[in-house]
């Protein structure tokens, strides 16, 4: 299998993981996720990103109340409306139910404002934590992208004592999956491409 095959195998295969098993992750494992995580690109190279790791059960399940008390004043309305029941259930079960905060790690991720200009967080953060969910994927661990915690700053703050320059911007459970994970359901890029122009589509020329 060439290099890029392997890469693509990683990619193709990534997907939301919000219920593990009680398997532990070592830190060996952790520190391969967070060092492909920092080769990440950034805005002027500021490198902004700040991750919070958690292993102590206490502070993840205060990380778990946290977010099940967001997901049911309203993010279980929102999504109930624009999920199928499969998927519906599954994110219930994950942040409503505790599987997410059932992972052995959670891991904060933040910005610091003092890198980078506040509106260029996300831009410069985002990148590497995509890198580390799919160093993960290549590890086997399962690993699913959270934001849901962040709606509450304040909660997030407290939860890790991040200051008020260090914007938390997304959690992220990290674990071996409890159940084999099915390849993720992506439409063609070619339904999302056009040629040239907008509305040109992606026809072979």
């Amino acid at each position: 299998m060439s290099a890029f095959e392997q890469l693509f195998e990683v990619i193709s295969t990534q997907r939301a993981c919000r219920q593990f098993s009680d398997q532990p992750v070592d830190d060996a494992a952790i520190e391969a996720l967070l060092r492909a995580a920092t080769f990440a690109p950034s805005s002027e190279n500021t490198q902004p990103w700040v991750f919070v790791v958690i292993r102590d059960a206490h502070r993840r399940a205060a990380a778990g109340a946290l977010i099940a008390a967001i997901w049911n004043r309203f993010g279980r309305e929102y999504t109930r409306a624009r999920a199928d029941d499969t998927l519906f259930n599954d994110v219930d079960a994950g942040l409503g139910q505790g599987g997410v905060a059932g992972a052995p790690v959670l891991i904060v991720v933040g910005g610091d404002s003092n890198l980078s200009d506040r509106s260029q967080l996300k831009a410069s953060v985002f990148p590497a934590i995509q890198n580390l969910l799919l160093a993960a994927g290549a590890l086997g661990l399962g690993t699913c992208l959270t934001t849901i915690a962040t709606l509450d700053t304040d909660g997030a703050r407290e939860l890790v004592g991040l200051p008020a320059h260090i914007d938390p911007l997304a959690l992220i459970p990290v674990g071996y999956p409890r159940r084999p994970l099915g390849p993720p359901r992506r439409d063609s890029f070619a339904t999302k491409t056009h040629r040239e122009t907008y509305g040109s589509g992606w026809a072979a020329v």
